[in-house]
């Protein structure tokens, strides 16, 4: 115990209980807030990196212009020049940017199922493998064998479209992913007079892309085979990468330029940085009030060494040393920022637990909580030192005065 001495006793006489309170009760307030916020933010950051289809995922943009009624009367297409995809190249919130090439030939799809056949006009897009959200095995494609499958991968919204729309109304089977995947398809390639038949194979499902997805290597050997002599001026779609979805310039920059996002990403990514913001605003405050607490607490320990000087003094020519006499007032210190250590530790790992669970239940990943109690027991670790450095210069000014 930190009275079991007479410099103990004779020093802690004086101790304002109001103003250790006060302290205490700021101290952990902020010091709690402080942890709290700083773990919710890392585990919000970690959820926003692991997860493709969260709500605070949109690394991923698909980006197109917008069809005005003008270049419909007037028959033009809206798409992106060379000029707008350099100027895209050129931000830096742009990582990667890819680019839709679209299928410059006919294409009719035929499957068997169930003792019914089907055929319908398809398309294909192709873009550079590392934007896929899913990586099947087999994705590639070798032209000059006649045989190979072509691997295919389709928007999940396709599968739900037919499940729940033209299969309902129809009175057809509902299918599921595996038994999609299983049916082989009869691709019919035509352009420039000339005609083959291939079979393809959908070997996966995207969340992020909004298309039917075939490899570069099979759409640049079609378009070369089948396609068409002139090539679209423009291209009609993109696909960038960014680091920063929340960047108000990036929404800023679409509507200058009449670019639309596919789907809700833009919206999603001003949610991440809405809780970046308020993560961020909520860390500033704990530090604002544990700033103030540690105020008090210096304060206290002027005052209560004024009203002790000359006790001190009087310690001093017993032959007490200022070590001695500023041992109680470390133990004091130490011990008092130590239990609130503790008590706003167990405050952030409750909370922390509490947002874990739902986290979890949406399919999001966090992270532990290790660099969180570091921050603190550092933070704690410093704020102590200081108040030491302080008592240390204060008693020596008593002794010496």
């Amino acid at each position: 115990m930190i009275l079991h001495n007479p410099v103990s006793r004779l020093l802690g006489k004086n101790i304002s209980v109001g103003q250790l309170a006060g302290y205490s009760i700021a101290n952990f307030v902020g010091l709690a807030i402080l942890l709290t916020a700083l773990q919710f933010y890392r585990d919000t950051t970690a959820a926003e990196n692991a997860a493709d289809d969260s709500f605070v995922s949109a690394d991923y943009m698909i980006l197109s212009k917008h069809v005005s009624d003008l270049n419909t009367f007037q028959g033009k297409s809206s798409g992106f020049t060379d000029g707008d995809i350099a100027e895209l190249r050129a931000k830096s919130w742009v990582e990667a940017l890819g680019v839709f090439t679209p299928s410059r030939f006919h294409v009719n799809g035929a499957v068997d199922f169930g003792g019914r056949g089907m055929s319908t006009h398809l398309f294909f897009e192709s873009i550079p493998d590392e934007f896929f959200d899913v990586k099947p095995q087999g994705w590639g494609y070798n032209p000059n064998d006649s045989t190979a499958v072509v691997p295919i991968v389709i928007s999940r919204d396709y599968l739900a479209l037919y499940n729940f729309g033209f299969a309902a109304s129809r009175g057809l089977p509902q299918l599921s992913e595996q038994i999609v995947g299983s049916v082989p398809l009869r691709l019919s390639l035509s352009g420039n007079g000339k005609r083959v038949v291939r079979t393809g194979k959908i070997v996966g499902f995207s969340s992020r892309l909004n298309t039917i997805a075939v490899p570069e290597t099979f759409m640049n050997w079609a378009n070369a085979e089948f396609g068409d002599s002139t090539e679209a001026a423009d291209v009609s779609r993109l696909i960038i990468r960014t680091d920063d979805p929340g960047n108000p310039e990036i929404a800023k920059y679409f509507d200058e330029k009449g670019i639309e996002v596919s789907g809700e990403k833009l919206n999603q990514g001003r949610a991440a940085y809405f809780l970046s913001i308020v993560s961020a605003v909520v860390i500033a405050i704990g530090l604002v009030i544990c700033a103030l607490a540690f105020l008090i607490l210096m304060l206290s320990i002027s005052l209560l060494l004024q009203k002790n000087k000359d006790k001190i003094h009087d310690l001093l020519m017993l032959g007490y040393t200022p070590r001695q006499v500023a041992g109680y007032y470390y133990r004091l210190v130490s011990l008092l920022n130590g239990a609130l250590l503790v008590l706003a530790l167990v405050v952030f790992v409750v909370a922390s637990h509490l947002w874990k669970g739902l986290f979890g239940s949406l399919g999001l990943s966090t992270t532990g909580c290790g660099v969180t109690m570091l921050a603190g027991f550092g933070l704690m670790a410093l704020v102590t030192a200081v108040n030491m450095m302080a008592i240390r210069r204060n008693v020596k000014r008593n002794f010496y005065k």
